[in-house]
């Protein structure tokens, strides 16, 4: 399934000022995101089982939502499916993430769900990885909606959560607490080890796992912060020799 072929089903019809907005928005928020995104400086920590740098399968990757501009730029060109809002505004977040070599499935866990579930167990079973914002797309912040570990189940790929955290941003006043990278700053990923859901998890493993993948998500967020000196430290994470 592409990208292209799963927007006529999932977006709304939009007003001529919502589409002119929609163009300049996502031009603009393409334009900050390329400029932004080569002055970084990177390091890379991968918690303890989690993926090697060679890792090729399917996975499907869970993080917070204010970190999609730094994680947009890391992943670019990799053609990893993403699932957004068939909203306003995740119809332009869907437009900069695919010009920077992604593919939009939109859907949310309030909007289109199953219709978008299933375009991301499509992209998975096409062997490619998939992503959720998981407080996506109106919050509450940090609280990790259930879909990826029905997914994960579905499909027999495993959940893996990672952060970002950077010295210096501007911050938003959203529910989210949008991070906009200053120029020049670190750059902190944190990958989890992988969560492994079993086929045969019923309700009640479930609602373990996600209760894993919420610690998971939390766990780099702490980590990554402490290598910023921003919370307190994280342990068992080794540092590989290049990102992922």
């Amino acid at each position: 399934m592409s990208s292209s072929a799963a927007a006529p089903e999932t977006a709304e019809s939009f007003t001529l000022g919502q589409r002119l907005a929609l163009w300049a928005i996502s031009w603009a928020g393409w334009l900050l995101t390329r400029l932004i995104g080569p002055t970084l400086r990177w390091r890379v920590l991968i918690e303890e089982g989690g993926p090697p740098n060679e890792y090729v399968r399917p996975v499907i990757y869970v993080f917070w939502h204010r970190c999609v501009l730094p994680a947009t730029y890391h992943f670019r060109g990799k053609q990893i499916a993403v699932m957004t809002s068939s909203s306003f505004d995740g119809e332009y977040i869907a437009r900069i993430i695919e010009k920077f070599g992604y593919r939009a499935v939109r859907g949310s866990s309030t909007r289109g769900g199953v219709r978008a579930l299933l375009g991301m167990h499509a992209e998975i079973e096409q062997g490619r990885r998939v992503a959720f914002t998981i407080d996506g797309p109106r919050g509450p912040m940090y609280v990790a909606k259930p879909g990826p570990v029905l997914l994960a189940r579905n499909v027999q790929a495993p959940v893996m959560a990672f952060h970002i955290a950077v010295e210096r941003a501007w911050v938003l006043n959203s529910w989210d607490r949008f991070m906009i990278p200053k120029p020049f700053s670190r750059a902190v990923l944190r990958v989890s080890r992988l969560i492994e859901v079993p086929a045969a998890a019923d309700s009640g493993a479930l609602n373990r796992f996600h209760a894993e993948m919420q610690a998971a998500l939390d766990r780099v967020r702490e980590a990554a912060e402490a290598e910023l000196g921003q919370t307190s430290a994280g342990r068992g994470f080794q540092s590989p020799d290049s990102a992922i």
